[in-house]
């Protein structure tokens, strides 16, 4: 499999992304992840609570509707990116697609 039969189309926004950018932001920023979790977990177990005693909400539709769309979402991401994590695994190894920080370089 050579690599022109996997070139993809770049988009707008992947040619203006900037790595270097988005670490920077990553390692300055990376404390908030803390609070959100914290934040996350006491909106859960608060919410547990003050649902306790309450009648239920009819949430099949919405649950529905979120997980067809998440399906979707996970099925375009899988297609924009596996024939390339296909090629690297079949030309260069598991190591390779695990360890290598050549995704930034990839073509998207």
């Amino acid at each position: 499999m050579n690599m022109s039969v996997l070139t993809l189309q770049e988009y707008e926004f992947e040619k203006q992304f900037n790595e270097n950018e988005a670490i920077q932001w990553m390692q300055e920023n990376w404390k908030k992840s803390f609070l959100f979790s914290a934040l996350y977990a006491a909106f859960i177990f608060g919410g547990r609570h003050l649902m306790n005693k309450r009648a239920k909400f009819e949430l099949r539709k919405p649950l529905v509707l979120w997980s067809l769309t998440l399906a979707v979402f996970s099925i375009f991401g899988a297609l924009r990116t596996g024939a390339y994590m296909v090629y690297i695994l079949m030309t260069k190894g598991l190591k390779q697609s695990v360890c290598d920080q050549g995704f930034y370089n990839g073509p998207v």
